[in-house]
This record gives C-alpha cells, sequence and structure tokens, in this order.
C-alpha cells in the first residue's frame, strides 16, 4: 500500500512538474502571476503593457486573414505577394498579442479570439520549409503556448499537426539540407533551427529536441568566428545581417535555457566563437564609437537588386543605424542586463523596461 501510495505521488509530482516546464515559449502560470503584480507597482512595465492592450482590442474587431503560403524571401518590395504576404502576417502580432493580454487580465473575449486567428492560420496555412519566410511565425507558436490549456483536443490537434508539419519541412527543405551538408551555415539556417526548436520544446518531441542539440553547436561554429563577426557580415558586409543571424540563436538560447537545458549564450564552439562574442562585436558599432558603411562589398546579387530598387535598408554604403539593433540588444540584455543602458540611450528612455521583451527578461 506505501509503494502503491508513494508511486502515485511521484506520478504526480512528474506530472506537475511537467506542466511548469511545458510553458518555455512563454510564460508558466506562477510566472503570469509575477507579470500581473510587476504590471501594477511598475509604471514602466505597465506602459509596455498597454502597448499589448492596444493592439489586443483593436484585434477584438478584426477577422484572420491567413494566407496559404508566406511569400517574402528574395522577392523585392512592391511584389504584390510579399504586400499580400506581409498584410496576412499582421494576424501573428495580433494573436500574440490577445493571448498574452488573456493570461494577464483572465478575461475569455481575448483568449475567444486568439483561438479564432489560431485555428484559422492552421487550417490554412501551408508550410514550404523556407526559414526566412517561416521565421515569421513566432507569434503563432507562442499563442498556442498560452492558450493550450484552454483549447479542445480537437483544435489542439489540428494546430499540433500544422507545428509538425512546419517543423517536418523546415528539417528535409532541400536547399537547407544541401547547404548544411556542404559546410555553409549561413542567416537561413540560424532562423531553421529557431523554428524547429520551439515546435520541439512546444510540443515536447525529443526527435526534433535531439536534431537541435545535435545540430547547434555544428550552427555556432561555423555561422560565428572567433572575433565574433558573423558568416553574413563576411557575404553581406552588412551589420542588417550580422543581426538576422544572431537573433534567431538568441531566441532559441533562451528558449533551450528556459526548458532547463545548457546557456547556448555562453557556449563556446570548437573554433572558439560564441553568440556572447557576436553581442561583443557589435557593441562599438551600436553605442556610436564606430561607424559601418553597409553592403559596401556584398557578395550576394539580391542585395544589389534591392538598392537598385530604392529600398532605403539597402542602399550601398548607407551607414549603419544602431537602431536596428535595439531588439537585438534588449535579447541579449536577458543573459547581459549591462546591454539594456545602450538600449536606453539609443532610445532616449530611461525607463526601466523600455520594451516589452525587458520585462519578459524579467522571468
Amino acid at each position: 500500500m506505501n509503494s502503491i501510495r508513494f508511486y502515485s505521488c511521484f506520478i504526480c509530482l512528474l506530472f506537475c512538474s511537467n506542466s511548469i516546464q511545458s510553458q518555455n515559449l512563454t510564460l508558466n502560470k506562477h510566472e503570469i502571476t509575477k507579470l500581473q503584480q510587476l504590471i501594477k507597482k511598475d509604471s514602466s512595465a505597465a506602459k509596455q503593457f498597454k502597448g499589448l492592450l492596444n493592439l489586443a482590442d483593436q484585434s477584438l474587431k478584426d477577422s484572420p486573414n491567413p494566407i496559404i503560403i508566406i511569400t517574402s524571401e528574395g522577392r523585392l518590395a512592391g511584389d504584390p505577394l510579399k504586400t499580400a504576404t506581409a498584410n496576412a502576417l499582421k494576424d501573428i502580432r495580433k494573436m500574440y498579442a490577445l493571448s498574452m493580454v488573456y493570461r494577464i487580465t483572465n478575461n475569455d473575449n481575448y483568449c475567444r479570439k486568439a483561438e479564432e486567428f489560431l485555428i484559422a492560420w492552421a487550417k490554412k496555412n501551408q508550410p514550404t520549409g523556407d526559414p526566412i519566410d517561416e521565421t515569421n511565425l513566432d507569434g503563432a507558436f507562442e499563442s498556442y503556448d498560452l492558450l493550450k490549456d484552454k483549447l479542445s483536443a480537437k483544435d489542439r490537434s489540428v494546430i499540433t499537426r500544422w507545428f509538425r508539419n512546419v517543423a517536418d519541412t523546415e528539417i528535409n527543405y532541400p536547399r537547407m539540407v544541401r547547404l548544411t551538408k556542404s559546410g555553409r551555415y549561413d542567416n537561413w539556417n540560424s532562423h531553421r533551427l529557431k523554428i524547429i526548436g520551439e515546435v520541439a520544446w512546444l510540443l515536447n518531441d525529443e526527435t526534433y529536441k535531439k536534431f537541435i542539440t545535435d545540430n547547434l553547436p555544428l550552427h555556432i561554429a561555423g555561422n560565428i568566428y572567433p572575433d565574433g563577426s558573423s558568416f553574413d557580415f563576411t557575404e553581406r558586409d552588412a551589420f542588417h545581417y550580422h543581426i538576422y543571424d544572431i537573433e534567431p540563436l538568441i531566441k532559441l538560447s533562451i528558449l533551450i535555457q528556459r526548458a532547463g537545458g545548457p546557456d547556448y549564450y555562453h557556449f563556446t564552439a570548437s573554433n572558439q566563437a560564441s553568440i556572447a562574442k557576436s553581442i561583443d562585436f557589435m557593441v562599438p558599432f551600436v553605442n556610436g564609437e564606430k561607424t559601418h558603411a553597409e553592403f559596401v562589398n556584398t557578395k550576394i546579387s539580391f542585395d544589389l537588386k534591392r538598392a537598385k530598387n530604392n529600398e532605403a535598408s539597402y542602399k550601398i554604403g548607407h551607414l549603419f543605424d544602431p537602431a536596428e539593433a535595439l531588439q537585438l540588444f534588449t535579447l541579449a540584455a536577458k543573459y547581459d542586463p549591462t546591454l539594456i543602458e545602450i538600449v536606453r540611450k539609443l532610445k532616449k528612455d530611461d525607463q526601466r523596461f523600455p520594451y516589452w521583451q525587458a520585462v519578459l527578461n524579467e522571468f
């Protein structure tokens, strides 16, 4: 009898532990309670939440606008398919805002609307495996993480089937399989690993997790150099792409560490490279000590096409704007809180939390 009672208690504790640890992309119930308290007592946190609340309130009046195929990568500004995609992807931010506001306010109106957006996308969107397009799905993964306990078994099945399809197409995408086998670890693979990792820990899938733990160390060694510069910085001669390399890696690092895994932000690869060094490499260019003319020596013809298309962010020789790094440095401040001072100075904002991500860094 005692052994049966012990076994029952053990299973109960295990289940409770797993239910807490399962909230790896966002916040668990205990952290949500702390966030509610923080918003009540801290005007800076309240201001950041107000932005989410405004978006959620506006979204209550909207209908979902899912798109079958996300089409953005490799297309110039003004391309009708890229424009249609940009309009559809506004839904992703909306569903995240609705889901987070629901968890903070416990108002079921936000929950029901978030479910409507999430189910609409799960039923319509068809992943292609292109990580530059599908990196935009972060908010959908986070929305499910916040809502999954409220969803019916049928709806969870529809959504998780969509997510598995996303992960599987990313793993098997021919271009990525070919490039990684050849040793090319570019920004595409940074985003690919982030996407697969989000699905891996969101669904607690050991096969996907193994793919990440096998490939992330190789990617850090191949994507980042010992001085902190990146493969794409060398290829594109632009911090715009250095940021695009590193930001998904920090998001993935935070996710893995929240799940009880190792600290990949400070992980030192076989070539002595690390994500932390990639941030250190940027600091003089973000705090104004140095400047950099973007894309001057790019090796990629598409960069030249965008410049000829008069896309300001890709004008050859324009000086890197440190404001491009604000979100990246806010994410990195999760590991190095001193970096938030650079963010505050650039924003000319001395508030404790200059971004919503800075609020989330507290947990």
